[in-house]
């Protein structure tokens, strides 16, 4: 596909974006979202037809709902907004290395602020690294794991009752392998249980396993190939090639655009900004276009409605 920046999408017509999103979807042709059909789907013709809506014919005589757009079946779904307006928004998201705020992308997408923030939502769950993801690591791999707070300093008034304020943030765990990608998550609380059940789940066995001195971490050796640490206590960051630098650069990226782009997140929502930055890490040798297809493509099979979010309780994470 041809290069796609944000001056090559406002010279597209709207049909042109539209197609470019059925090229990435369906570079093979068209094919239903339900049954996953090819051969029985036609283009649906006519004065009173929107443009690109098609009719699958398996689905309808077993009387299912026949017709689809290539929105139907991912993030995009029931989406009133243009396919021009998703794409510039795909493009910020994926091409801006510290984020995209909701009140530029209203600005420069002409649209409300509770659509652009509605709209960066449904991208960051696109970009969520799917379930079935390979291990990170492998036989030689390295991978660094470290833990980090995420949150502002409590109101003056707390101080009198709260001994530890930083137990007002929220840990967020990274796991970074060395050869390129990166998972982060949020966690109640950093205890050796939940430390090594995010490495566990998410590295292979035959990987060396480098991290800190925390002693959450003692023990995990055991089940990898091998456990290595640094001790910043003693001020020791770098020993051979046992080092924990590569997640802490990690870490200063992803503080750096809650701190100087979004300012204030939910913790509710602190695991889609996570999605984001793990996204544009791991894909961060790929070109702007490269990483603009891959975050479409990822949205298939994804469906993010307001209510899911609005239904769940809001606290503040404040300034980083």
């Amino acid at each position: 596909m041809e290069r796609l920046n944000l001056t090559d999408i406002s010279n597209l017509t709207e049909e042109e974006c539209r197609l470019t999103f059925e090229g990435i979807r369906w570079p093979n042709g068209v094919v239903c979202p339900r049954c996953s059909e090819a051969v029985a789907v036609v283009r649906i013709s006519g004065k009173s037809a929107r443009p690109g809506l098609y009719r699958c014919n398996t689905c309808n005589r077993e009387k299912r709902n026949a017709q689809f757009t290539v929105k139907v079946g991912t993030v995009m779904e029931d989406s009133p907004i243009r396919y021009k307006t998703w794409l510039m928004a795909f493009c910020m998201e994926t091409s801006s290395k510290k984020g995209y705020s909701s009140h530029q992308m209203a600005r420069n997408l002409g649209v409300t602020q509770k659509t652009a923030w509605f709209l960066g939502h449904r991208i960051r769950h696109a970009m969520e690294t799917s379930p079935n993801a390979p291990l990170l690591g492998g036989p030689g791999g390295v991978v660094e794991v470290d833990e980090t707070y995420i949150g502002g300093k409590p109101r003056t008034n707390y101080w009198k009752d709260i001994e530890r304020p930083w137990t007002l943030k929220t840990p967020v765990v990274a796991l970074v392998d060395r050869a390129g990608r990166v998972r982060s998550m949020p966690k109640d609380r950093v205890t050796a249980e939940n430390l090594k059940a995010a490495i566990r789940e998410n590295v292979d066995p035959d990987s060396r396993i480098m991290t800190d001195e925390h002693q959450g971490y003692v023990g995990v050796g055991k089940e990898f190939a091998s456990h290595e640490t640094v001790c910043h206590g003693r001020k020791e960051y770098v020993r051979g090639d046992v080092t924990t630098n590569t997640v802490e650069a990690y870490f200063a990226l992803l503080k750096r655009g809650i701190h100087g782009t979004f300012h204030h997140l939910s913790k509710t929502h602190l695991h889609r900004y996570c999605n984001e930055f793990d996204f544009r890490w791991s894909h961060r040798k790929a070109s702007d276009t490269s990483r603009l297809i891959e975050a479409i493509a990822q949205s298939e099979g994804k469906r993010l409605t307001w209510a899911q979010p609005s239904t769940e309780v809001e606290n503040l994470v404040g300034l980083v």
